[in-house]
């Protein structure tokens, strides 16, 4: 009697743990339909030329009146956000996710080492397509600018998205407090806010492309979360928390 009653506490229980995960990849997918759309919506805007004037207003805002080659604000400031800029070049994200990939080796987390290279790379794929398809200029309103490549979307806003959030999802499974948690995903979020402002700051890229960018590292980044969170048991990420544990 007993037993059959905690076989039917324990069915209910995991019957509201299906339910509530079914809820929750709803709730993602329906997420991630709205960020497709925004960026539909925001490329078609920027493909017509809609956003040019206000991106234009947004970058002259960001420069000295007089002296259009240098940033509004302080020397400090430009030398800040150079820094800060240079949190979402290939050079650093490559030397960030070399450092990570062989930290997860040494910890025998071949798979989640393996996530992290597969969903970093293809973004880097996906970016290079995006703009080649969309072929957007540079800004022109800011003297003496040197970057050749396309403007739409954003490379460094888009793949600090990815590598920042892909990342904090890793080191979120391995964390249990609540708290640090938050505090991982506030990080990186925190990182690749301030790697797309500094983006505008320095007279690089519109602010469209740098919107475009977050929305598109933020898609790639879900998809491939929700990937390996589907192929969980097969790939061996909850054998690899569990081992780590």
């Amino acid at each position: 009697m007993l037993d059959a009653i905690k076989l039917r506490i324990q069915g209910q229980l995991g019957l509201r743990r299906l339910e509530r995960h079914e809820l929750q990849w709803l709730l993602l997918g329906l997420a991630m339909c709205v960020c497709v759309l925004l960026f539909w919506s925001l490329a078609s805007e920027v493909a017509e030329g809609d956003t040019q004037a206000f991106d234009v207003t947004i970058v002259r805002a960001m420069r000295n009146p007089v002296n259009p080659s240098v940033p509004i604000g302080p020397q400090w400031l430009q030398y800040a956000m150079a820094d800060i800029t240079a949190l979402g070049g290939p050079t650093v994200l490559g030397l960030m996710l070399a450092a990570v990939v062989g930290f997860l080796l040494l910890q025998t987390r071949y798979h989640t080492a393996l996530f992290v290279v597969v969903t970093t790379s293809t973004g880097e794929i996906l970016s290079y397509i995006l703009k080649h398809t969309f072929n957007r200029a540079r800004p022109t309103v800011i003297p003496h600018l040197r970057i050749m490549s396309p403007s739409f979307p954003s490379g460094h806003a888009m793949e600090s998205a990815i590598v920042y959030l892909t990342l904090g999802a890793v080191l979120m499974r391995v964390a249990d407090n609540h708290m640090t948690k938050l505090y991982l995903l506030g990080v990186a979020m925190l990182l690749t806010t301030m790697v797309g402002v500094s983006r505008v700051y320095l007279g690089v890229h519109y602010p469209t492309d740098v919107v475009a960018g977050w929305i598109v590292g933020l898609i790639w980044a879900s998809i491939c979360w929700l990937i390996a969170q589907h192929f969980e048991t097969s790939t061996g990420l909850k054998a690899e928390k569990r081992k780590a544990q």
